[in-house]
């Protein structure tokens, strides 16, 4: 019995997320200029003609990565805003983030990795800084938030926040056995989300 759309578009979702994997696991640990579209093939038990039929070379699973991480963080932020106090909105953003981190460390430190990658590469540099880019435009409506909240000074709170939640991803993502995301979670949540 021949298989149904549907069935059609899982299977090639599910091989589009194995490429993906397999990317980024390789950009890491290689790096993304050492990782050859082979890699990327074996590694996801595809054939390198299969990949092909989902990315037109190695730039464009770069690329697809990073769409993947700015919708992701576009989801956040607007459920965030939609909200009803600003208390509950950075609530959200910590949350969010926190929870994903636990869900999957290695993504996070495959895009802190992205982050710190040289300026001089020109490609990595072009999605480095999409991401910069969009985390800027989120970072000032998550300053907005805070100065709703009443915060006396509103960026530098934000800054703060941000900064927590950084070091908070990167320790969790480090030591993800032994850490107690739960306990700082809860203190997070205490320390920012409270209305003046």
């Amino acid at each position: 019995m021949p298989r149904t759309p549907a069935e059609n578009e899982r299977i090639r979702q599910a091989t589009r997320e194995q490429i993906l994997k397999a990317a980024m696991d390789l950009f890491f640990t290689k790096g993304y200029h050492a990782t050859s579209i082979e890699d990327i093939a074996r590694l996801a038990e595809i054939s390198k003609g299969l990949l092909y039929h989902y990315f037109k070379g190695k730039e464009d699973v770069l690329a697809a990565l990073v769409d993947v991480r700015l919708n992701d963080l576009l989801v956040v932020m607007n459920a965030a805003a939609a909200k009803s106090t600003p208390a509950e909105q950075i609530r959200h953003i910590a949350e969010g983030a926190l929870d994903d981190v636990r869900r999957q460390p290695e993504v996070f430190r495959f895009y802190l990795n992205l982050f710190t990658q040289p300026r001089l590469d020109p490609i990595v540099a072009k999605y480095s800084q999409k991401l910069m880019d969009e985390q800027a435009k989120q970072f000032e409506i998550q300053t907005q938030m805070f100065s709703e909240l009443g915060v006396a000074n509103p960026r530098q709170r934000s800054l703060y926040f941000s900064s927590t939640l950084q070091g908070i991803m990167l320790m969790f993502s480090t030591y993800p056995k032994t850490y107690l995301l739960d306990a700082v979670k809860a203190q997070v949540i205490a320390e920012f989300c409270e209305e003046d």
